[in-house]
């Protein structure tokens, strides 16, 4: 396997990642952008492991930091879904920029709860995407974040959200917490496997954007897209039904596709 650093830009911050190729040089490959999903940044773990299976087939993969995170610019302590999925159009317009790819063959590969429904997004708005991969999705953000907590939790939780709301709306600052722990919960399963917690380095308010996201309401507009979702049986994280909900849309009734106006002029 072959890689290289790689740069481009989006909406004037400079994404830093990595393009990964195979070694023979009989491209160009097929292309496969990956925007990373929840929380997660190029030198993870996980996703190498997809990475080395997928660059053996004979795909090259983009994969980059979004605004924010990592190596890239941008301001941090935000998980800002639409802003992310600007990030993989500007991705897949970098990609097109390269001889050594093939911008005819183009996937988008998401996973960890947003990175899915992002990628989905993306092709909605961007008719140059011909399939896409979608592991652990969340169909609904609002839902996702109501059905981790209990009743009680729930009601002091939106209690705090609307508090939070009023002190920025006075210009003070507004609240910072640990993504893992006090905007998803950190379950006991979580906890034993070690997964990470970055600390209070996040914008409560992040919550909003979340709550906006709603890959299911746009799943229906795909049906041109060949998309793979897969999701884990019992995950108490992200939930198997957000996946099935996502399926049973996408094989439903087509509707029309965005109004022109949405569309940004990529075909």
């Amino acid at each position: 396997m072959r890689i290289e650093e790689v740069a481009f830009y989006s909406d004037g911050c400079l994404l830093r990642g990595l393009l990964k190729r195979p070694d023979d040089s009989s491209g160009p490959w097929p292309i496969i952008v990956h925007g990373p999903g929840w929380l997660e940044k190029v030198g993870d773990a996980l996703s190498p492991l997809f990475h080395e299976g997928l660059v053996t087939a004979g795909y090259a993969i983009l994969y980059f930091d979004m605004r924010g995170f990592g190596n890239s610019e941008g301001e941090p302590g935000w998980i800002r879904p639409s802003d992310q999925q600007v990030d993989i159009r500007n991705a897949i317009d970098y990609a097109s920029t390269r001889a050594d790819l093939d911008i005819n063959r183009l996937g988008l590969f998401g996973f960890g709860g947003i990175g899915g429904g992002n990628a989905m997004y993306a092709a909605a708005r961007d008719r140059r995407v011909k399939a896409i991969c979608a592991m652990t999705l969340v169909a609904d953000g609002l839902q996702w974040l109501r059905e981790q907590r209990r009743e009680y939790e729930w009601v002091a939780f939106r209690r705090r959200l609307a508090e939070d709301r009023r002190a920025r709306s006075v210009g003070k600052e507004g609240a910072m917490v640990d993504p893992t722990e006090q905007i998803m919960v950190a379950t006991p399963e979580r906890k034993a496997k070690g997964m990470p917690l970055p600390g209070n380095q996040f914008h409560l308010a992040t919550v909003d954007y979340l709550a906006e996201f709603r890959p299911v309401e746009i799943v229906r507009r795909l049906r041109e897209c060949a998309i793979l979702m897969t999701c884990i049986e019992d995950d108490v994280v992200t939930p198997e039904h957000h996946a099935r909900e996502l399926f049973a849309a996408n094989v439903s009734k087509p509707i029309d596709a965005f109004p022109d106006q949405e569309f940004t002029g990529r075909d």
